[in-house]
């Protein structure tokens, strides 16, 4: 599976997706890119799956057809995660 990590997903979680390519937005010069521009060409590059902090994405574009799964996390959940490994 190929995982886009959007600005503002936690890299460290990387680390236990080893089974997946994981890219982020930085590394693919897409970092400065509007979200509805970074599931367009996230889902031409092949993509599966975008993670981000934007709770609002769902509200901001419209989703409808969309290959590309997008899985939204919270920041304050990470702290807990970090806490518990």
């Amino acid at each position: 599976m190929h995982i886009l990590f959007d600005q503002g997903a936690p890299v460290p979680i990387a680390a236990y997706l080893r089974e997946h390519t994981v890219r982020t937005t930085l590394q693919e010069g897409w970092d400065t890119l509007a979200n509805g521009e970074l599931l367009r060409v996230a889902e031409a590059a092949g993509l599966d799956v975008l993670l981000t902090t934007d709770k609002n994405l769902a509200y901001q574009q419209n989703l409808k057809g969309r290959k590309i799964a997008i899985v939204v996390i919270s920041r304050n959940r990470w702290r807990l995660v970090q806490r518990m490994i």
